[in-house]
Formats: structure tokens, C-alpha cells, sequence
């Protein structure tokens, strides 16, 4: 059956390459993804699965199933299709979404003999305020099974882990007054952001190894002669866990905290974007994944483990279903995302047979998942064991 499957992707091939390109060339931003949400979701009505529109209320998000009308277990593909300001997708997003419904509807092709459904899930704005952070507080994910997509790198590599993380903003409010005739008068507010950033590099040497801190200030007053009244610093804070996350925010705030205090400004903190949990790789599904990419003809010296990286709302997912974030080779050269080289390779010839391969290993996978009731039972003693 898994012959069948990828004999239905490849004969599918053209449209594919079609849908990647086009989604490619027309880059758009979180949450303006109209026409990267449209083709995808049209394509998953022509081989027969309900598509629904705007899920979670976000406009550009959807959410498609395919029944095959017999019991089995539910496997989610997620789709991504945002792309980055100026650099276009230099992340790849064009891949990810297409591969994402590649995989589905070659899998749907063979599972009215063997049970089960089959959904995807377009996510919206991974890049800032990613999509799949409120699907998962809002409950979508949770009948699934397994869940999985893959992201597109310059080598293998299996699914790892990602930092968690937190996007804080804090904002001082002081008193204007004329910096050199009457500064007595006045309350700096940019003096409580210099102050805050002070500590929280006083504040790195007591933090774990894998926690990150890093801000910038885009508000900080309107003259060098007038005392600034109201100053912003925004901070991501990551940590590779959760729960140390916590721990770590509240002694950032606490660094904003001690600069009003000492500066006289009022303090105003809010998070300014979504919050990340880390990614909670499900081994067992991530082997089953390896397996299937050496099946398909890759080399096992050439699946490296997950190096260093950032921040994913796929992390948030993983906390709620068993899921892997693995990654497909592209490119020979080592080209990083988030460049203008990634872009280029990510519209390459090379990437769209990443994107293949990436699609009949996700399929592969999932059959397994429906396919094999002992695999599923592993999976979710895995992820109950691992449950925080």
C-alpha cells in the first residue's frame, strides 16, 4: 500500500510543483495568507475532503478532513504558508504547505481499506503570532492521534526539541520636561529601559546554558533635548523548557520591576505575541519517520540528530497530541533560513523533490500510524509518560 501511496503523489507530481511555485511567488505575511490558504484548501476539495474556512476565527487558517468511513486511528498534517517581510519565503513555507497536503491526499488515496482519517490543518503567521498556538488552546488538535509536518533544511535531521518561548514587553511611563533647563522635573522613561536591559545582562550569568534573552527598544523618546516620557524595550525570553521558562520570565520582569522603581516611571508589562511551548518530539513516531526516510532511499550516515534552533508553535501542539517536526534536505550547500540563498533554494528544482520525498515519508508514516495498532500504543505510552 505504501507503493500505492507514493505512486499517488508522483502522478501528482505536476500539480504540486504548480502549487509550490505558485505560493512561492506570491510571498504573504502572517495572516494575509489568502491566496496561499485558497489553492491549498481548493486543492483538498478536488480529491475529496470538507474543508472548512477561517478556524479558531483566524481568517487565512482552514481545517480539512477525510473520512474514510471506517474506525481507525486520526493522523493531522500541518500546513504552513506564511512567508517573512522583505526575504519572501525564505523559510520555506511553500514547501511545508504543499508537502503537507501532498502527503494527505496520497494517503487518502489507500485508507478506505484500512480505516481511519486523515486531516490538515492550515497554520497560519508561524513566523509571529503562529496560528497553531491558539488552535491549541482552543482544542482542534486534541481528537488526533499523531500529528507531524516537516520542515525544509540543508541536511536530514530528525525531529528534536525547540526553546520555549515567551515575547515580553514592558512599557515606562515618565514625565517630559526640558533636558538641560528643568530636568529635575522630569521622570526618564528611557533611563528605566537602559536600567532594565542593565540587569538582565547582569541577570545572563545566572541563567541556565540553553536560556536566551534577547530585546530591542522601539520606542525610546522623541529628542535628545526633551526627557523621554514614555520608552518601550520588547524581550523574547526562551528557555529549552517550559517550566524554566516561567522561572526565567518572572526575574526578566522582575529586572523592569527594580527600573521603575528606581527610575520613578510607572510600569506597564503585556506580552506582545503569542507564547511558544518547546517541541516534545514523540520518539517513537519519530522512528517510525526514520525508518520510512531510509525506506525511501535515504542513507542512515546521512539523517543527522537535531542541532541548535529556535522557536516553534508546532511546540505547542506537541503538548497536546504526540508529534514530530523533522527536516528535509533541500539544498547541498549549508544555507540558513531567513536568507535570500534559502529562498532561492527553497524554488529550486532540488526543494520541490524535497518536497516530495518529505511527502511520501509523512504518508508512509501515517499509514504505519493506522496500519500498526503496536506502534500506537507505543506512541501514546510515550507521550503519557512525557506529559508535563
Amino acid at each position: 500500500m505504501k507503493q500505492t501511496v507514493n505512486e499517488q503523489i508522483e502522478q501528482l507530481r505536476s500539480t504540486f510543483y504548480k502549487i509550490s511555485q505558485y505560493i512561492g511567488e506570491n510571498p504573504e505575511l502572517g495572516h494575509e495568507e489568502w491566496k496561499a490558504s485558497k489553492i491549498l484548501s481548493e486543492e483538498l476539495v478536488n480529491h475529496g475532503f470538507q474543508v472548512n474556512l477561517g478556524t479558531c476565527e483566524l481568517p487565512t487558517a482552514f481545517d480539512a478532513v477525510f473520512d474514510s468511513g471506517i474506525s481507525g486511528p486520526s493522523v493531522g498534517f500541518m500546513a504552513e504558508y506564511d512567508a517573512l517581510p522583505e526575504l519572501g519565503h525564505a523559510c520555506g513555507h511553500n514547501l511545508i504547505g504543499t508537502m503537507a497536503i501532498a502527503a494527505a491526499i496520497g494517503l487518502s488515496k489507500v485508507i478506505k481499506n484500512s480505516g481511519g482519517k486523515i486531516y490538515v490543518y492550515g497554520t497560519p503567521a508561524e513566523e509571529t503570532r503562529g496560528g497553531k498556538v491558539t488552535m491549541a488552546e482552543q482544542g482542534v488538535f486534541d481528537h488526533l492521534d499523531v500529528a507531524m509536518m516537516v520542515h525544509p533544511l540543508y541536511r536530514h535531521e530528525k525531529s528534536g526539541s525547540s526553546l520555549a518561548m515567551d515575547a515580553i514587553q514592558f512599557e515606562f511611563f515618565g514625565k517630559p520636561a526640558h533636558a538641560a533647563a528643568s530636568p529635575h522635573e522630569g521622570i526618564n522613561a528611557l533611563d528605566a529601559v537602559i536600567q532594565t536591559f542593565n540587569g538582565i545582562n547582569a541577570l545572563r550569568q545566572h541563567i541556565t546554558p540553553d536560556a536566551r534573552i534577547h530585546g530591542i527598544i522601539p520606542n525610546g523618546g522623541k529628542a535628545a533635548n526633551i526627557i523621554p516620557d514614555y520608552a518601550v524595550a520588547q524581550f523574547y525570553v526562551r528557555a529549552q523548557h517550559r517550566n524554566y521558562l516561567n522561572e526565567l520570565v518572572e526575574k526578566v520582569k522582575n529586572c523592569a520591576k527594580g527600573a521603575a522603581l528606581a527610575t520613578g516611571a510607572r510600569l506597564e508589562t503585556s506580552f506582545y505575541e503569542l507564547s511558544y511551548d518547546d517541541l516534545k518530539t514523540n520518539e517513537a513516531l519519530s522512528a517510525s519517520f526514520t525508518e520510512n526516510l531510509i525506506e525511501l532511499g535515504i542513507k542512515p550516515e546521512e539523517i543527522h540528530e537535531k542541532g541548535s534552533g529556535g522557536s516553534l508553535d508546532m511546540g505547542n501542539v506537541s503538548h497536546v497530541v504526540p508529534s514530530i517536526h523533522p527536516y528535509i534536505k533541500i539544498c547541498d550547500q549549508p544555507y540558513l533560513c531567513h536568507t535570500h540563498e534559502f529562498r532561492e533554494a527553497a524554488m529550486s528544482e532540488q526543494g520541490f523533490e524535497g518536497l516530495i520525498l518529505a511527502a511520501k515519508c509523512m504518508a508512509n508514516t501515517a499509514y504505519d500510524v493506522i496500519t500498526n495498532p503496536d506502534l500506537l500504543h507505543k506512541i501514546k505510552l510515550e507521550f503519557e509518560a512525557t506529559k508535563r
